[in-house]
């Protein structure tokens, strides 16, 4: 009898750090919404969804009690109706430098965008932005957008709805109930940001992020006006999958790809995660150590660990020092009889060692370190790597075709193809016997200038990678130097009092 009730005391404890897990994966989802995902199977590992109290989720959400509402309605197709609202502004500044951010709701769906702004005026560009996406994946025009009756919403944005057909309804001053529903979800989003912050201990810069991720969960998350249902799920027509979600801010381990270190460097740095890429091709990392925005599929995430592990880490590397210090004697009689020494051993070294035997050991001098403390480079800040990061850009033909930009893939692939035939770039020939082709692969890339249209760029290229030396060619050459390859010549020039051409 008492070993059967142990056995239950510890399934609960262990059904507790799951859903304890679970409940920080999804960006501290509440209770009731874990219990929906639990009901329907959807989170695999415990049949309970009971939360102890959260520290975190009281940081960010306790209020006051509220008071009774109206039981919310929906319309019955998508696009009927959008809910939109600015928020800010916020005292701290984005990575690029926004103070506000809009949310556009759709009104059946319950789906969430969000825009961040560096000035309320930017809200018709990112209205235009919303539009053309929502056309686009849906097929359907934007029916009526409902709105505060604040000074951004009206002039420009106005005219432009009436130029597209669309309504715009303006609530009255000093009714916020009547845009309820997005002035709801702001303050759900403001505090759902506020518990990623506090429980992965980043600074208030990285709210923008932690937005993005909230708002990617939420469209994950099950709603009480769908009955239950998840937004992308009605949104989108299928079943949302949960794989791929992890712990807001813990601690990574991202890939370093082979072009992008010596053969000595680590395959691997330290990041941490802060947030999802678009169509989840890939993550999006934080690198203190280079203070930038990485994004990457290769990783090894440690979802128990925080940016407070990598700090305490980064501290117990040895410092260098100002000063010259005595190196610590290498004693034979002190080497462990199973360590290795070098395979060849001349014969006549024999008798130094028996001659080395009898001279006194040198006293050890402790090491002397420097008590300066070590600052980061400040040559490159932050900010400067904020546009560094991906912007959905596909990694294969098929990312593409599945992406919500496939149109303007296509039409990047016609336009490289018809460059490649007008130039004669290539010639088609016989495949000599025994031999093999080379695989091709698209790269695609948007190019961002200033003031202007971003533009969808693709390029066909041969997998060179996979021919063989003395088969496929017998020179190499490599168009770009390594900078510490050209300091090395400069450097062997300037000693040789050699001149460089």
């Amino acid at each position: 009898m008492q070993a059967s009730i142990y056995k239950d005391m510890v399934n609960v404890m262990e059904d507790d750090k799951i859903i304890e897990l679970w409940h920080r994966r999804l960006s501290h989802m509440s209770e009731k919404g874990l219990g929906c995902l639990v009901k329907k199977n959807l989170l695999c590992g415990f049949k309970r969804a009971k939360l102890s109290k959260c520290a975190h989720c009281l940081a960010g959400k306790q209020r006051r009690l509220s008071f009774q509402s109206h039981p919310p309605s929906r319309k019955p197709d998508l696009l009927e109706l959008v809910h939109s609202d600015i928020c800010g502004p916020l005292k701290e500044k984005s990575f690029g430098g926004a103070r506000y951010f809009a949310t556009f709701i759709d009104d059946h769906s319950r789906k969430v965008w969000v825009y961040l702004l560096k000035t309320k005026d930017q809200v018709l560009d990112a209205f235009k932005q919303f539009q053309a996406s929502v056309d686009r994946q849906t097929g359907k025009k934007l029916k009526c957008i409902r709105s505060d009756n604040g000074g951004e919403y009206i002039g420009p944005f106005d005219a432009y709805c009436r130029s597209q057909g669309i309504r715009h309804q303006k609530t009255p001053p000093k009714t916020p109930q009547l845009n309820g529903l997005a002035e709801r979800m702001n303050r759900t989003l403001v505090e759902r940001v506020r518990c990623l912050l506090s429980e992965a201990k980043l600074s208030r810069s990285f709210w923008g992020e932690a937005l993005n991720t909230v708002v990617h969960v939420i469209n994950l998350s099950p709603t009480i006006s769908l009955s239950g249902d998840v937004p992308d799920s009605v949104w989108f027509g299928k079943t949302v999958s949960y794989d791929h979600l992890r712990v807001f801010g813990c601690k990574a381990f991202v890939h370093v790809p082979k072009d992008e270190r010596s053969k000595l460097d680590a395959k691997t740095r330290q990041c941490i995660f802060i947030g999802y890429g678009n169509d989840e091709f890939g993550y999006r990392f934080y690198d203190p150590v280079e203070k930038k925005l990485v994004r990457s599929r290769d990783v090894i995430f440690m979802e128990d660990q925080t940016i407070e592990d990598i700090e305490k880490a980064n501290c117990q590397v040895p410092q260098k020092s100002d000063e010259l210090i005595s190196p610590k004697p290498v004693h034979l009689s002190h080497v462990p009889d199973d360590q290795q020494v070098d395979e060849e051993v001349d014969a006549r070294d024999d008798g130094n060692v028996a001659n080395h035997q009898n001279v006194p050991e040198i006293p050890q001098v402790p090491l002397r370190r420097s008590s300066r403390e070590r600052q980061p480079s400040r040559r490159y800040p932050t900010d400067e790597y904020v546009f560094l990061t991906d912007g959905g850009e596909p990694n294969c033909f098929e990312e593409a075709m599945e992406s919500e930009d496939k149109e303007k893939w296509l039409s990047a692939m016609k336009e490289e193809m018809k460059s490649l035939h007008d130039n004669a770039t290539f010639e088609l020939t016989t495949l000599p016997k025994g031999k093999k082709a080379l695989k091709n692969k698209w790269v695609y890339r948007v190019k961002q200038e200033e003031n202007a249209l971003p533009r969808y760029k693709a390029r066909l290229v041969a997998k060179g990678f996979s021919q063989k030396k003395g088969i496929d060619y017998d020179e190499t050459f490599s168009p770009v130097v390594k900078m510490s390859s050209i300091q090395i010549v400069l450097g062997l020039a300037a000693s040789l009092n050699l001149e460089v051409e």
